[in-house]
């Protein structure tokens, strides 16, 4: 079987740092490593939580030019909106009926977003990780890049995709492995070292997002928390530091190299001397980035045309799978 790749991440709010260091950076390096990569806009699972309607059609394409912006190849990739896709829908209400409850109530996310009013909360948002598996197991991806907090659906996946095997009779879903790559797998708020970088965090200040011009980058960085000690000269100093350890790790990530070899350059040194480094480092890596974004957004029919031309090869792909799933199951079909 080919690898085949399948990852993407919701039109919700603006990208970000820890988007970019944790997958998009690691998407654009698959693109060269012999799979065959699909990179979606995730719309549907966008509206499991309140959202601005004007905003989904926007956002999307906002989250497509990032893409591109970033690195991906649309001739060497297939970019396109999730919703443009009918079989993940489809394919999700299938999977939908083998996918116990039970695993489905353990999932930390749904937890976490729910929160205290949880008998309140959608089915959407409770029955996130069968669509999220339907995503990946409409194209029999074999590889997925997910970070720490995904894994757990990722799991549900393979599960879901051996409750059908097995049922069934049919080695048909392959099981997905996970792909966490990179240094910075996980970046945290720029504001608080314990908690991950976040789109919905309220205050702006907690992220430095793809479309921060120089100047916003570098008072982020200037305004990032830290702590009153030096910068430690081995990476067992960072532990008990989370803030320390944050803005190390981007910096490696950013630079390429290691945490342990930061610290070679910069430990002992004051944060005042480390953090002019870093804002450097990040308008350096991330200017780019916003100049393309930028100019493919103020052409906004040729980001639709690529999005188009992304859906009609995700349907061809998609289709016929979703079509033998339907036979397997027993439905009749012309």
């Amino acid at each position: 079987m080919n690898k085949r790749i399948f990852s993407g991440m919701q039109p919700t709010n603006r990208l970000h740092l820890g988007n970019y260091l944790g997958a998009l950076r690691n998407w654009v390096k698959l693109q060269d490593d012999g799979y065959e990569n699909i990179f979606c806009v995730v719309d549907l699972h966008a509206i499991t939580m309140p959202y601005e309607v004007d905003r989904l059609a926007p956002a999307t394409r906002e989250i497509a030019a990032a893409y591109i912006a970033a690195g991906i190849d649309p001739d060497k990739c297939i970019i396109y909106p999730q919703s443009a896709v009918a079989a993940h829908s489809q394919l999700m209400w299938l999977l939908s009926t083998m996918t116990q409850m039970g695993k489905l109530e353990r999932m930390t996310q749904f937890k976490d977003k729910a929160g205290k009013n949880a008998e309140r909360a959608g089915l959407g948002l409770f029955a996130y990780p069968v669509l999220m598996a339907a995503d990946i197991l409409a194209y029999k991806a074999t590889h997925v890049p997910v970070g720490e907090d995904q894994k757990q659906h990722l799991e549900l996946a393979r599960d879901v995709a051996a409750t059908f095997n097995t049922r069934y009779g049919v080695e048909f879903f392959p099981q997905p492995e996970p792909m966490i790559l990179g240094e910075a797998t996980r970046v945290m708020s720029l504001r608080d070292g314990t908690k991950k970088m976040s789109k919905s965090d309220e205050s702006d200040y907690s992220r430095i997002n793809l479309t921060d011009d120089a100047d916003a980058i570098a008072t982020k960085v200037k305004k990032a928390k830290t702590d009153p000690e030096p910068l430690p000269e081995t990476v067992d100093g960072l532990k008990g530091r989370a803030e320390a350890d944050n803005l190390v790790t981007i910096y490696a990530a950013l630079a390429d190299t290691t945490k342990a070899a930061v610290l070679a350059e910069f430990g002992g040194k004051q944060f005042s001397a480390f953090k002019p480094a870093l804002s450097d480092l990040a308008v350096a890596k991330l200017t780019p980035i916003t100049s393309r974004m930028n100019d493919l957004l103020a052409h906004p029919d040729e980001i639709d045309r690529i999005l188009k031309r992304g859906a009609d090869k995700a349907n061809t792909i998609a289709t016929p799978i979703l079509k033998e799933t339907a036979e397997i199951m027993g439905f009749w079909r012309t």
